[in-house]
């Protein structure tokens, strides 16, 4: 089984109770199976009794997890990408549910769904490769700020956009199906002749940066995220920004902060004169409302609307929140709060 790569997360993650209150969904829900020490102890249980991979109680509980990675990224035990890697037991636990054929029916129709849409387009040509996701696609707001911003840069770029790249096929634990995935997408992209591939989705920044090394997926082009690619153009002189923003609040990612550990998105919200606001009660949890898990809101619906409510009762009154995901984005102005993504916010800002 997968999860016997992880003897020490199991060992250790059930009796510790340090990063509770670190787990967006067990904050709204009230339960313990929605916390690490839940996970750890369901998927112990799953290790010495291998039957009970189908109980259905479990199989909800590890799908119902936000995969936000706030535990692990402040576990005293996690360093380096080394030692009680919760979000990676998560993950092998589901692939051993998938494998096993325990895979809820609504788990197995988001999976085919993600499949069906395994096919991309490609428009002009230039040194960068915009790659327009379904997330950001439902937000025509974003690709418009990103167009705004290469122009005002005179920088050639061709856009791709389309369908699933793997990454929600990877969290819902069909590896092999991910893979091929990322193949058919490797394949499109390195096809373009582009020497970098920009990419406005934080979780589309950490497949390509990460899933696709792990899987051996060579993609040709660097891979860089808007915020990153817009800090680099301003240092050299390409791209200039009043730097007149001022007070506002920034919800970081779940996957550029405790993911890829990057702070290019605090790099262009320094330029764009950005006074952050410490939003909620500290700078640990996640107010992304799922944005770690990616298809939450396809799954538990009612979950997301709990966790945005959450954010959206936290927010100040006069404070803008930037955001680094259309996903997050859409689920906290669905709860009646609204947000500016890090795309808009640089284009608002543009000299």
């Amino acid at each position: 089984m997968q999860i016997n790569q992880f003897p020490e997360v199991m060992s250790s993650c059930r009796f510790c109770f340090m990063c509770r209150h670190l787990s967006a969904v067990g904050q709204v829900s009230g339960r313990e199976s929605d916390t690490p020490r839940g996970r750890a102890l369901i998927a112990d249980r799953v290790r010495m009794h291998p039957e009970e991979i189908g109980n259905a109680d479990f199989i909800d509980a590890i799908y119902r997890s936000d995969l936000s990675g706030a535990n692990r990224f402040h576990c005293d035990g996690y360093h380096d990408g080394k030692g009680y890697d919760e979000i990676g037991l998560q993950l092998a636990l589901r692939r051993d549910i998938v494998d096993a054929g325990y895979a809820p029916e609504k788990v197995k129709q988001v999976a085919a769904e993600l499949k069906a849409t395994e096919n991309w387009s490609v428009e002009g040509k230039g040194e960068v490769l915009y790659f327009v996701d379904p997330g950001t696609a439902a937000r025509p707001s974003m690709e418009k700020a990103v167009k705004a911003v290469l122009d005002k840069a005179n920088v050639s770029y061709a856009v791709v956009r389309g369908g699933c790249i793997g990454k929600a096929l990877n969290v819902l634990g069909f590896t092999a199906d991910a893979k091929a995935a990322m193949e058919k997408f490797a394949a499109v992209v390195n096809g373009t002749g582009a020497k970098v591939l920009l990419v406005s989705n934080p979780a589309a920044a950490d497949a390509l940066k990460s899933d696709f090394k792990a899987a051996g997926v060579n993609l040709v082009p660097e891979v860089m995220f808007t915020a990153g690619y817009f800090a680099k153009l301003a240092k050299e002189g390409r791209l200039a920004f009043a730097g007149k923003t001022g007070v506002a609040s920034y919800l970081p990612s779940d996957y550029l902060k405790n993911y890829l550990k990057c702070d290019c998105a605090e790099q262009l919200l320094a330029l764009l004169g950005v006074k952050n606001r410490m939003f909620g009660t500290n700078v640990e949890e996640s107010y992304t409302a799922g944005e770690g898990a990616l298809v939450l809101d396809r799954l538990y619906p009612e979950l997301v609307k709990m966790l945005a409510a959450k954010v959206v009762a936290q927010a100040e009154a006069d404070v803008p929140v930037i955001v680094a995901s259309a996903n997050t984005a859409d689920a906290l102005e669905a709860a009646g709060l609204k947000c500016v993504t890090l795309e808009e916010a640089a284009e608002a800002d543009l000299c």
